[in-house]
Parts: structure tokens; sequence; C-alpha cells
């Protein structure tokens, strides 16, 4: 039984990551997927494993990442082997950029994409409070311009400017319809 890639997609300080925590303590069968980041390690926020950028590269063209992209001055990529994790009946959770999204679509025919929503002043507020950008990086993240999704592409809003509990359930509804 093959399992399902979900990409979860959304602007900078949106909650993605604190979403995918709550589905995987509400769902333990959920695997979160750890990405690859040249980002300091101190910096904070999800679980990641941190590289310089020459390791990034050394492991991009060793074929080590299934996805990757640049995103806000970063290298992000998604190790390689969650492909066979799939492949045995894994369900994965994966903060992705909507620019990787064809990729991961072609790599991943069964790919359900989260898209989670908040309000830009929602969004400013959680910003300054994680402390990583200053208020012109805050400026810039909130003025960039997501585009289209990907033609034909399995999405789900889930917005998450109330309740956080109504977002994670928002979530779970659109991965277990059944269930609901």
């Amino acid at each position: 039984m093959a399992g399902r890639l979900i990409g979860v997609v959304g602007p900078s300080g949106v909650g993605k990551d604190s979403v995918m925590r709550a589905l995987v303590r509400a769902q333990p069968e959920l695997a979160l997927v750890r990405r690859v980041i040249t980002r300091a390690p101190e910096s904070g926020g999800e679980d990641y494993e941190p590289v310089s950028e020459a390791e990034f590269r050394r492991r991009a063209d060793a074929g080590e990442f299934c996805l990757q992209w640049q995103a806000h001055g970063l290298h992000y990529g998604i190790p390689a082997d969650i492909s066979q994790r799939i492949a045995a009946g894994a369900e994965m959770l994966v903060n992705l950029s909507r620019g990787v999204l064809n990729a991961a679509q072609a790599q991943f025919p069964d790919l359900l994409v989260l898209n989670i929503t908040a309000r830009p002043e929602t969004l400013a507020a959680r910003l300054r409070g994680r402390g990583r950008e200053d208020e012109a990086q805050i400026a810039l993240r909130l003025s960039r311009d997501a585009g289209a999704f990907p033609p034909g592409l399995q999405l789900a809003q889930i917005d998450n400017d109330g309740s956080f509990d109504e977002a994670v359930q928002q979530a779970l509804l659109a991965l277990y319809p059944v269930r609901a």
C-alpha cells in the first residue's frame, strides 16, 4: 500500500510547523519530514538539519535530495529516502515552498497540499514574536507574491487566523474526510 506526501505551504509566520506538529500528535501514523537547510542551528523553529552551503551543494550533487529549492537566501532540501518511505506506505508531512510544487507533484502524484493562510497583520505579529527577522525583512516577507498553484493540484485551504484548534481540525478533515 502506497503512502502519500502531504505538502504544507503558506507564508512565513502562518503556523505551518505548529499545525504539522499538532497533526502528528492527533494522528501518530503521520511522520514529519526533517528538512536540510542552510540556516544556522541556533535559529530555532522547526526541527531541521543545519548545513553549510558547501555541504548542501555536495549533497545535492550526490543526489541526496528528492526535492530542493532556494528561498529567502537559504537552500532547502528534502531527503531522497522519503520516496522509499512513501512507497512503503508512510504518510509524510513536509513544509514546502510553492515554487517546488510542480516538481513535488511530478514526483509524488498523490501529493496533497494544505495551504495555510492568515491575515497580514496576524503574520506580522507572529514574525515579530519569533524574533528571526527585523522589520525590513518582515515587510519583505509580507509583500512577497506567492503566485498561482499548479493546475490539477490536490489542494485544501486551512485558515489559521482564529482558533489554532479549528485550523488543526480543518487540516484533519482535509487529510481524512471519511473519518470526520
